[in-house]
């Protein structure tokens, strides 16, 4: 063979060879991946949300709409999200004992746990109202916890009993002269060491044991006078905890029996001396959500722990925190419905069938403007009820968050597990996936709804608050009565209301019913005070027209629902 043979010869088999790798990435590229939505990231969730921004500026929050921008676009940065995926996917895991067999009771979460962890106490989410009270610091706070909430849910748990432990733990000088100024701390220390070595520290809570569950005087865990006893002394507590969670928080408020009765305390888990309190960790639960947080079994074996309040009035010292979570849970529960919003309406709006968009399709609009719906009614709420609990020297406000709390967390939070589930719908197939949000919020939802008392127990607190201060039920139509005269079924309804609970007859087997009745009013109210027709009308005919015992996607004909559509969407509103 010559040369110019060799040559073409090579260039033959240079050719077939081109000719096979062709065809070989002709079969690898199968199809172009296109009609799907682009990740919901990198925008302003502050002002794309309408709700929230009108709530803000209405409620008293005006001095903080700079910082609200700010944090707006922290909270949907794509680092930010995925550790919100990295922090479910990695569960927290329990060592009972180091490699030499010491006992450490050390729980470990994965890095980005402790990244949101420290992104929270940074912006003052656990301590802002309590380190700078000035105008609206309640409502500023919920609004930023609400975009908070919605990165991931399950480290707001010590967020929130942080936060919550404050009123309590001020009820005895003596403890929150040592405590207070490391609790309010901005900044996070998640290392298993001594509360003497850290600048910042989280208080969670151990109220629930086997036997009682909500019913907390049928505790039996025995607190012990170390010497004297008393207020802001030293107990030693043997016994157990049913739930705890967050087990790798600094101390605890914990009801136990002492001697003069149901007494609350502050457990650490460490001891004066810097030797491992004997609170001991049995196992974590293995929960269907909230799994990037823990929550644990445990068993006090002498534990020390100081008394905080009176003794024997420990349900009312612990009353003083129950109420500042179950707000939370308000807020966790109206930022996780905003957030399948706008997942939802933003899938719709870039995925096409059957010639046009989603979001194009009437049903689907139907779908997405009632889903919206549920975010007025929920955000105008707990809005309103940060708003009060700024102004608590003011005898209306007070009277108003000791039925607001119970009402909106049963409501809100019982109302979030079908809506996350409606919105999984709008993304088909995708939403039931773990690799979409929509799945973790859907898992998430009924969390809130149970923890800090289900159901039955917030519609048994309202009929308790009612029958012992009248001046609640007083205060509640006050509130409504600003709001009559503008629409007739919500007039019709308020009446309904009035005639309802001036019946005294199987009022507690009625109760849920009378707590809806109060929601729906309320939240109707609260936006026709808002001043956006098109919302408080829809709501309203929604709401209280006789459909809203229906699913989602039933709006009666008539309504503005280009508006809900508008402000659903992050992108747009």
């Amino acid at each position: 063979m010559n040369a110019q043979e060799k040559v073409m010869n090579a260039q033959e088999k240079a050719m077939n060879a081109e000719q096979t790798t062709s065809q070989l990435d002709a079969l690898a590229n199968t199809h172009e991946v296109f009609n799907q939505a682009t990740p919901l990231q990198d925008y302003n969730a502050f002002r794309g949300d309408t709700a929230l921004y009108d709530a803000v500026l209405r409620e008293g929050g005006e001095r903080g709409v700079e910082e609200l921008d700010r944090y707006g676009f922290e909270t949907t940065r794509p680092e930010v999200i995925e550790w919100g995926y990295q922090a479910n996917a990695n569960k927290p895991e329990f060592e009972t004992h180091d490699r030499y067999g010491h006992r450490v009771d050390q729980v470990n979460y994965h890095p980005a746990y402790h990244k949101l962890m420290d992104m929270a106490t940074r912006e003052g989410l656990h301590s802002s109202p309590w380190t700078d009270p000035g105008p609206g610091a309640q409502v500023l706070r919920a609004a930023k916890y609400y975009m908070h909430a919605q990165v991931e849910g399950g480290h707001g748990c010590p967020i929130t009993m942080t936060f919550a432990s404050v009123p309590s733990l001020r009820l005895t000088p003596s403890i929150a002269e040592r405590w207070l100024p490391k609790v309010t701390a901005r900044g996070y220390d998640g290392r298993n060491v001594s509360h003497h070595d850290k600048q910042a520290l989280t208080i969670g809570m151990g109220m629930t044991e086997k036997q009682g569950g909500s019913d907390v005087r049928a505790n039996t865990t025995r607190a012990h006078p170390v010497g004297a006893g008393g207020s802001g002394e030293l107990y030693e507590l043997v016994g157990h905890k049913w739930f705890m969670s967050a087990p790798m928080c600094d101390a605890f408020l914990m009801l136990a029996q002492s001697p003069g009765g149901l007494s609350c305390f502050l457990v650490p888990r460490w001891r004066e001396d810097g030797s491992k309190n004997p609170l001991q960790v049995q196992r974590l639960k293995n929960k269907m959500g909230n799994v990037s947080n823990a929550s644990s079994e445990v068993e006090l074996r002498g534990a020390h722990g100081w008394m905080v309040g009176e003794e024997g009035r420990g349900v009312p010292a612990i009353i003083e925190m129950v109420a500042m979570t179950r707000f939370d849970c308000m807020i966790g529960s109206s930022g996780g419905q905003r957030q399948v919003v706008a997942q939802a309406v933003h899938h719709a709006a870039n995925r096409a069938a059957f010639g046009e968009t989603l979001l194009d399709q009437p049903l689907m609009r139907n779908v997405i403007a009632d889903l919206q719906l549920e975010v007025e009614g929920s955000v105008a709420m707990t809005l309103r009820m940060a708003r009060a609990l700024d102004n608590l020297d003011d005898e209306h406000e007070k009277l108003f968050t000791r039925l607001g709390a119970a009402v909106g967390k049963y409501w809100i939070c019982k109302r979030t597990p079908h809506h996350a589930y409606e919105a999984m719908e709008c993304l088909g197939g995708n939403g039931v996936t773990e690799n979409f949000i929509l799945a973790r919020l859907y898992r998430d939802a009924p969390i809130n709804a149970i923890w800090e008392g289900s159901g039955n127990v917030q519609a048994l607190d309202v009929l308790r608050a009612m029958n012992k201060s009248p001046a609640v039920v007083d205060t509640w139509f006050e509130e409504l009565a600003g709001a009559q005269g503008r629409n007739a079924t919500l007039d019709n309804a308020i009446n309904d209301l009035k005639k309802e609970l001036a019946d005294p007859e199987q009022i507690e087997f009625r109760a849920r019913d009378l707590v809806d009745r109060m929601a729906l009013t309320m939240q109707s109210a609260l936006l026709v005070k808002a001043g956006n027709d098109s919302v408080s009308e829809a709501f309203i005919a929604a709401r209280l027209g006789g459909g809203h015992t229906r699913n989602y996607g039933s709006l009666p004909r008539g309504l503005d629902i280009d508006t809900l559509i508008r402000r659903a969407n992050p992108l747009e509103s």
